[in-house]
């Protein structure tokens, strides 16, 4: 059954997030506290990335959760996955404090569930009613909440990794990491060197200020990367977002993998050791469909986001359906024998696995996926809806795919308008075969 994507007034697809000091306030994360912990009291789990504001809005959100009753674990600075992992089915949920890939200036908080999966609209949408209308009130001095300090549990996360694979699958293996000053500065390298990797760092040191690229990993933010996998001889390079949620690479030629087709080769391995379903948003390139149907899999879409994909993944499993893999195309892969998240320490891991199993190059083996093209482009409006109304009627006589926004699907090709949720623009992504691009569409 797919899931129904709901207007949120204050939480977007991945959280709350906003300039610090003026969107995103102390008050405001402590009254986001103080309603977590009014639905999920118990024992709650927090963890922040390495943003300079994070150390005061960790501990507002703790003020909140402790003043509502709840017992409250910080796991001190630790990657997103690694937060997940650790309240899987040990917490009553948790919240971490991230703003991901934005800028410095940004922070924001994630709502974690009990099975570890970031909380859905359904219940968000609760906790805004709490958030926007308090109902709670500060409980009295012998039932407010313990605090403990554990930073040591992010040992837990890279031990499940590395046990995930071969012991030493890494040895023959030099990777340059790029954590880009955040959390993974203590997990990926780590679990690179105990799969035996060789492993070489840039902006391994955790700082806030992000002082050699932004937070987000793009291919102009990554040349140093480049340039350092190059004269290395390393196989690949690979770098994290802010919160190491999602993973992108670099080949042994210094290029830049676009990240459908990492997604499309991984997707290849995990379907070609079992078969069952791959879950992908309505925006993931063809390549992956092509891939794993060629590897006898199925594949089925969900809204954008990841918290859809991840929630779908867990759906179909327990309604006995074999779920190999999952994923958006944004260098964010779910593992679902690991966890029903996005998992950048997993994915870094998973390409030594499969360059260690094949014997092959990166580049060879990204070169040998199906060719695509892809545009993005944005357009600013506050006719979302309207926009998105005349483009079915005016593309009506297509094949139309409503899942999320409209998309528009012609042969081999397709096109999708969405209207962004939290800011006044359109978004508009274009997949062809790369003989056919830019002749496909005519934007009316």
């Amino acid at each position: 059954m797919q899931p129904t994507k709901f207007q949120k007034r204050l939480f977007g697809t991945n959280g709350v997030r906003g300039i610090v000091g003026k969107d995103l306030t102390p008050e405001l994360v402590l009254t986001i506290g103080e309603a977590l912990g009014t639905m999920r009291r118990g024992c709650i789990a927090v963890g922040r990335d390495t943003r300079t504001s994070g150390e005061t809005l960790v501990k507002a959100v703790k003020s909140g959760l402790l003043a509502t009753g709840c017992d409250v674990v910080d796991c001190g600075i630790l990657p997103t996955p690694a937060l997940q992992y650790l309240i899987k089915g040990q917490f009553d949920g948790g919240a971490m404090i991230t703003a991901s890939h934005n800028p410095p200036e940004y922070n924001g908080v994630k709502i974690i569930e009990a099975d570890g999966t970031e909380m859905g609209d359904e219940e968000t949408l609760k906790l805004e009613q709490l958030i926007f209308e308090p109902s709670f009130s500060p409980q009295s001095w012998e039932y407010i909440g313990h605090e403990i300090n554990a930073p040591y549990l992010t040992r837990k996360y890279i031990q499940a990794i590395v046990h995930h694979f071969p012991d030493r699958i890494g040895s023959e293996i030099t990777v340059v990491v790029d954590p880009g000053s955040g959390p993974a500065c203590l997990t990926t390298p780590q679990i690179l060197t105990e799969m035996g990797c060789r492993v070489l760092t840039l902006n391994g040191v955790m700082d806030g200020t992000f002082p050699g690229r932004l937070p987000e990993p793009s291919p102009e933010g990554l040349k140093g990367l480049a340039e350092l996998v190059v004269s290395s001889g390393a196989a690949f390079g690979v770098a994290h977002d802010g919160d190491a949620d999602r993973a992108v690479f670099i080949d042994e030629k210094g290029q830049f993998v676009e990240e459908n087709r990492e997604f499309a080769l991984v997707a290849q391995h995990m379907c070609h050791q079992k078969k069952g379903t791959v879950v992908t948003p309505v925006s993931t390139s063809l390549v992956v469909e092509m891939v794993m149907k060629n590897e006898g899999c199925t594949i089925t879409y969900t809204p954008v986001g990841s918290i859809y994909v991840a929630r779908t993944m867990r759906s179909l499993r327990e309604n006995g359906n074999e779920v190999v893999f999952g994923g958006e195309g944004n260098g964010g892969l779910i593992f679902p024998d690991h966890q029903f998240c996005r998992d950048g320490g997993m994915t870094a891991a998973m390409m030594v696995f499969i360059l260690a199993s094949t014997g092959q190059q990166l580049s060879t083996l990204i070169n040998a996926l199906p060719k695509r093209s892809m545009i993005k482009d944005k357009i600013s409006t506050s006719l979302g809806t309207h926009v998105l109304e005349s483009l079915k009627e005016v593309y009506s006589q297509d094949s139309l795919d409503l899942t999320d926004g409209v998309k528009i699907l012609r042969r081999d090709s397709w096109a999708l308008v969405r209207a962004s949720g939290t800011e006044p623009i359109i978004r508009i992504i274009v997949d062809a075969d790369t003989h056919n691009h830019g002749q496909v569409f005519i934007m009316n």
